[in-house]
This record gives structure tokens, sequence and C-alpha cells, in this order.
């Protein structure tokens, strides 16, 4: 018994310290206001009042209606703690469903809108504080969620099963920063897809056209939301070069993109949509490597027609567009004119061999086509269109994201002289084509311009073109 007692003695000496460390299994919802320093550099005294009318209007009492304890405010962030994963998940769909029925006029003009992710993990209790990867997932969920939205983990849509009035999307593994393990994530949005208490409305579904596509937003699998134009810009290329395609219906960004950041069964995209295949894929970025996935799916029976995987330089990335161009053309047994051959050999020699270039041009893009259109992402567009210049004066893409940018502050009026704008548009438009005189968007421009003078009887030059 001897050598038992003083094993037991020992004991307590060798785990005092993990002894003092106190844990327990919560639900973490991190939430931030999207936007948060542009709108106190825009204007701080007015955010600050909007924010706490928000949190005394509607996330506080919801936090308190559902049990929750508010842990630490931190600028436009909180991080709230709740001893059930239920009150958790329904206290963030309480605030996402009530933000557009403020009563209070100062939230009328400035929007708060959130970001929520929820997390159900062990945490370390410090005093009021709580700390550990249970809370670093949450605050890592946060970002991803679409503003107005929620990102959950695994762990919590697992808990909640059917026992909220919502389902979450599926979107697939990433990885997070000081994360060792990829996290399985999903997603809600109002408006991405309808609550399981609310009835879908009937719509007639269009017919579906034989040789027909859509190109779904390929996944950034980066683990860097930063990185989401790089995958958004690719998608868009596609897009673009595929409805060069004369016997191929392709359906508009606008269109495919609906069904961003969604889990959605491909067979009832091709019935929404019209189509008879679609295009999915993820893409991976990591230094000068880019690692791209790509499948065509039948939508009448969801099996593939084709799927690749590439794994190249970051230089490379053009010709992985082109194969995919042709890989699709090949699999949907197409056709293809020798004007429509000419057409995408233009698209393969246009394209800048600049990298750094073609990733300015997807960054201003991003500003140009996002939600978000004002003077400060039209000023953000242009900066990053003319740092592609910079990299490659020749690249007519660059020239064109120049006219159209400016052609967009002629339409909104967001600077003092939209009118001069349209000048500005109009001499890009001729760069582009002076640069590359097959550039279809580079005439888009030029017509668009020539149409807000009126000038319909000035030709735009070279041959004929169709832009759809």
């Amino acid at each position: 018994m001897a050598p038992y007692v003083e094993l037991v003695r020992l004991r307590p000496c060798a785990s005092m310290a993990e002894e003092r460390v106190n844990r327990k299994l919560v639900a973490i919802l991190a939430a931030d206001v999207v936007g948060y320093p542009r709108l106190m550099g825009a204007d701080e005294a007015g955010t600050l009042a909007a924010l706490k009318q928000h949190r005394q209007t509607i996330f506080d009492p919801a936090v308190a209606a559902h049990n929750g304890r508010i842990v630490k405010l931190i600028g436009g962030g909180t991080i709230v703690e709740f001893g059930s994963v239920i009150d958790a998940v329904n206290c963030a769909l309480s605030v996402q469903r009530s933000d557009d029925a403020l009563p209070d006029e100062v939230l009328r003009q400035l929007k708060i809108a959130l970001r929520i992710g929820i997390n159900l993990g062990d945490v370390i209790i410090e005093g009021d504080d709580i700390y550990g990867d249970g809370v670093n997932i949450a605050a890592r969920l946060e970002p991803l969620a679409e503003p107005g939205g929620i990102c959950v983990s695994s762990i919590v849509n697992e808990s909640i099963g059917n026992r909220i009035d919502v389902r979450f999307q599926d979107a697939g593994d990433i990885t997070v920063k000081n994360i060792n393990r990829p996290i399985r994530i999903w997603k809600w949005h109002p408006g991405a897809t309808p609550d399981a208490t609310k009835s879908k409305i009937d719509k007639p579904l269009p017919k579906v056209a034989t040789a027909s596509i859509a190109v779904l937003p390929f996944t950034n699998m980066s683990g860097d939301p930063e990185q989401e134009y790089f995958s958004d810009g690719i998608s868009d290329d596609i897009i673009t070069d595929l409805s060069k395609i004369a016997g191929l219906t392709v359906i508009a960004r606008n269109s495919s993109f609906t069904y961003k950041g969604r889990s959605v069964d491909i067979r009832t995209v091709g019935r929404e949509l019209g189509v008879q295949s679609v295009l999915e894929g993820s893409i991976r970025r990591a230094g000068k490597r880019v690692r791209i996935a790509a499948q065509l799916i039948d939508t009448t029976n969801g099996g593939h027609l084709w799927a690749d995987r590439y794994d190249r330089d970051l230089t490379d990335i053009f010709e992985v567009q082109d194969d995919v161009t042709h890989r699709i053309v090949d699999a949907l047994k197409i056709t293809l004119s020798p004007a429509e051959k000419e057409r995408l050999a233009d698209t393969e020699t246009s394209k800048t061999s600049n990298v750094v270039a073609y990733d300015c041009v997807l960054r201003g893009r991003e500003f140009m086509l996002g939600k978000e259109k004002n003077l400060e992402t039209f000023g953000q567009a242009i900066k990053y269109f003319r740092q592609a210049l910079e990299h490659d004066p020749n690249y007519s893409v660059a020239y064109v994201c120049l006219g159209f940018a400016y052609m967009f502050d002629y339409q909104n009026r967001w600077t003092e002289n939209p009118d001069g704008s349209l000048q500005i548009a109009k001499e890009y438009a001729r760069q582009a084509i002076e640069k590359d005189p097959n550039e279809p968007l580079a005439r888009c421009v030029s017509a668009l311009a020539a149409s807000y003078e009126k000038d319909l009887d000035r030709p735009t030059g070279g041959r004929h073109w169709s832009y759809r």
C-alpha cells in the first residue's frame, strides 16, 4: 500500500497548474459591425450614436431574452456566451431579422448591419472574461458570414438539428488562422434561402436550353476571406470567355452569383436557371501557387460531364482558364465556327502575361461590381486599375475597366465633375481599342458613351461585335 499512497500524494502536485484552470462548455457568439472602420472614418459621432441605439434597441434585449451574457465589447465587435446553443442561434436570428424594424430616425439614416459567427466549444474562464479555441473559432467564423447573415461551425449545426425555424447551408471546409485543423462551416442569410416556416411561392421555371451553362462562383478555399476577389474574378473571366461562343447560352453573372455561399442541389439550379449544365469549383491560392478544382455537371441527372484538378504556378492561371473553356466546349459537344475559334484565340492572346497586373484588375473589379457602390469604392477601383497599367501599360482590359468605372461615376454623380468622367471614359475606351482592336468590352464602353452624348451615328471603328 505504501507505493500507492505515495502516488496519491504526488498526483495533485503534478496537476496543480491544470486544476487552477477553470473551464466550461459554452456557445460563443461573435458579432461585428460591417464596415465599422469606414463608418467611423466617415461619421464618427453618427456611427457611435447609431451603434449605441442598435445595442439598446435590438442587440442587448435579444441577448437578455435568450439568457446570454455579454463578455466584452471591442469597437464594433461583441463577444457573448450562452449556456445553450439553441439560445445562441435564436438570439442571432432575432438580431438579424429585427435590423430593418428600427423606429429610430438615426438608424434609418445610418444602417447598422452585423456579421455573426457562432461556435460551441470549451473555454477558459478568467474573472468575467473567457479565452481559448472556442472563442477564437467563433471570432474567425464571423467575417465569413454575409452582411446581415450568420456563419456557424459544424458542431453548432449538428446540435440545433431541426429545432429552429431555418436551415443553414453547407459552405464546405475552411482553414482559419491559428487553428490547426479544417473547420466545416454552415451559413444563413435572410435573402439566401427561405425559412422553414415560410411557404415557397411557385414560379414558372424557365425552359431548359440544350447547349446552356451557368458558372457558379468558385469557392474560396484559401482560408482567407480577403482572397474572395480572386475566386470571384476567375469565375467572371470564365463566364466572359464562354459568352464568346454563339452556340452556347451562358447565364449572366448577376443570376449565377445569387447562389454564392449556398449549398444547393445542381438539379435545382438547372431548373431555376433553365440550363443544361453547371460549372462549379474551388480555388486555393497560397503564395505563388494556385490549386483549382472544376467540375461540369449535367443538371438533368446530377452526373459529371467532366472534372479536373489543376495545381499550377500562379503565372499559369490564364492557361488554366483557357483549358477549362475548351474542355467545356468539348464536353457539351459544341461545334465552333471559324469565327468563334478566332474569338477564343483572340481571348488567349489578348490576356496580359503580367500576373500582378491581372491581380490588380481582379481587385478593382471586386470594388466596381460589389454590393456597395459609392465614391469610396469608385476610388478604390480606379486605384487598382491604374496600378494594373503601371505593371502592364498595354493591358487592354485595364483600360476597359477604367472606362466602365468612369461611366458609373457619370451615371451616379459621385464626383464633382461627372460630365468630365464621361469624356475620361471615352478616352479610356479609345485606348483600350488601340491596344486590342478585338476587345468587345471596349466597344461597349465606347457605344455607351456615344449613346449618352446622343452621338449614335459616330462609328466605334473596327469590325462589328456583339456582347451578351
